[in-house]
């Protein structure tokens, strides 16, 4: 079963019962547990634990590869030849690409894929073919990580991550995301994993909440920074 992403709490709220009662038609051996954990998963990334208010934040994005070519007019260049998937071109020599990793937000993350499916309907002219949605081209390999000059890299990988929520934000047609429907997300977001949360804590799953799981890989990232500049030392 696919399990749902939602980008505002209220509908989050009013399908959880239905959504539980399919998981358990679909999966017998199971308890409400396993399928709050599942959500826990899926919607984490999207969160941090803030240590001085100690509680739970929105944090809704993403580390990405952009590749650019400084001093240097891009035209005549076709691909970063280093990254992953990458091939190679004519591009002299001379000509130096720098790759240097950025952190953008899941809108705009969306907002760069949906420029690429809208890119390969303009080539392949599929722009007035309403049998092609976006949604069946969010996961194609080629459109994903075909690039065309400087640009950011997509890590496919990583990439399988974010589709739940590419799925629900992206729209069917069209070339611009909806910032107010973003906007909803990130005021939501938090809601969702309170209520996670309670529902955890009514069954006694404390280990297993959203504030729990986001507090330990704070730790251990507080853990790692301070041994890696010990090192440095």
């Amino acid at each position: 079963m696919e399990v749902p992403f939602y980008l505002s709490f209220k509908e989050f709220e009013n399908n959880y019962y239905n959504n539980l009662e399919k998981w358990f038609e679909e999966y017998h051996n199971t308890s409400e547990l396993d399928y709050l954990k599942s959500l826990v998963e899926m919607y984490s990334p999207y969160l941090y634990y803030n240590f001085t208010n100690d509680k739970i934040q929105a944090e809704a994005s993403i580390v990405i590869k952009d590749c650019f070519f400084p001093y240097h007019e891009r035209i005549g260049i076709s691909f970063c030849t280093s990254c992953d998937h990458g091939k190679s071109t004519h591009v002299a020599k001379e000509i130096e690409h720098k790759v240097e990793l950025k952190t953008i937000t899941m809108m705009e993350y969306a907002q760069y894929i949906l420029d690429k499916i809208n890119r390969h309907f303009i080539k392949n002219d599929l722009v007035f073919k309403t049998t092609e949605k976006v949604e069946d081209y969010i996961n194609n390999f080629n459109v994903i990580t075909s690039r065309e000059g400087a640009e950011y890299c997509i890590d496919y990988d990583l990439h399988q991550k974010t589709l739940p929520f590419l799925k629900a934000y992206l729209p069917c047609y069209g070339q611009t995301v909806d910032i107010r429907k973003y906007r909803d997300f990130i005021f939501s977001i938090v809601q969702m994993a309170d209520f996670m949360d309670k529902k955890l804590i009514s069954i006694q799953a404390f280990n297993y909440t959203m504030h729990a799981k986001l507090k330990s890989e704070a730790k251990c990232k507080v853990q790692m920074n301070h041994q890696f500049l010990t090192l440095c030392n």
